[in-house]
């Protein structure tokens, strides 16, 4: 399923998630200027791997590397932000973005926008320890603002539960538009993330690069945490309160 849109309206303009799109694409053609991904084929005990790396670039100093990070946290920690708002290529930002657009700004219009701002990152702070631990010797470059969206899913599910979601939904081969409940479209994907993190090796296959899908199940489990937190769903009982006073 592709999400395209959502019924929940917002009370103000999205300015934070929107800033943190463009800040995303602004990244990514600085990174894209400057330098290029390409994959390795090396010999490892284990047979032949391919073993992703970014030359040149902000990637090549500020992806996050598990294995550096479990070094010595102190020096690395710059990258557990930092390669948050990096991408691999333009379909990995592209899926990012779509959903940070189309959830992100419910969410931000719930907790506030300082609030949301913190959230975010809390959240993709939160996917990067649950990839590095586990993968805590891996050697393998990260990067990606998953980890974040995953964390505004998981909040958004919880304060909008009843939203509906206009999707592609592929029906044999023909993908036919539909309006499908949050908490499938959502659930499904959660449930595709704890599959592939739990059975069906994490992404990763002989060492070589793939998705980082404990980082999403992660960053999806602490959205959930910290929307709780902040309040659930009394934050859009609150919301709608003050809609009706005006």
């Amino acid at each position: 399923m592709i999400p395209l849109k959502d019924n929940i309206p917002t009370r103000r303009f999205p300015i934070v998630s929107v800033a943190l799109i463009v800040l995303n694409v602004l990244v990514f053609l600085a990174d894209r200027l400057t330098g290029h991904y390409q994959v390795l084929r090396v010999l490892t005990p284990g047979g032949i791997a391919q073993v992703p790396r970014f030359v040149g670039g902000l990637s090549e100093h500020y992806a996050l590397v598990p294995a550096e990070v479990s070094a010595d946290l102190a020096t690395a920690w710059p990258t557990i932000l930092a390669s948050q708002f990096l991408h691999a290529n333009w379909l990995h930002i592209g899926g990012n973005m779509l959903y940070l657009w189309i959830f992100g700004n419910n969410v931000e219009d719930a907790v506030g926008r300082a609030r949301f701002v913190l959230f975010y990152l809390l959240c993709g702070t939160a996917a990067a320890f649950a990839h590095i631990a586990s993968e805590p010797g891996s050697p393998i470059p990260t990067v990606g603002a998953s980890g974040a969206v995953a964390g505004v899913m998981g909040a958004y599910v919880v304060l909008y539960p009843r939203a509906q979601v206009l999707a592609i939904v592929p029906v044999f081969v023909i993908g036919t538009l539909m309006e499908v409940p949050a908490l499938i479209v959502i659930g499904f994907w959660a449930l595709l993330q704890v599959v592939n993190a739990r059975w069906l090796g994490g992404g990763e296959v002989l060492g070589g690069g793939g998705v980082a899908y404990w980082a999403h199940v992660g960053g999806f489990a602490a959205g959930i945490v910290l929307i709780l937190l902040l309040g659930g769903r009394r934050l859009v009982d609150h919301q709608r309160r003050r809609t009706f006073e005006y």
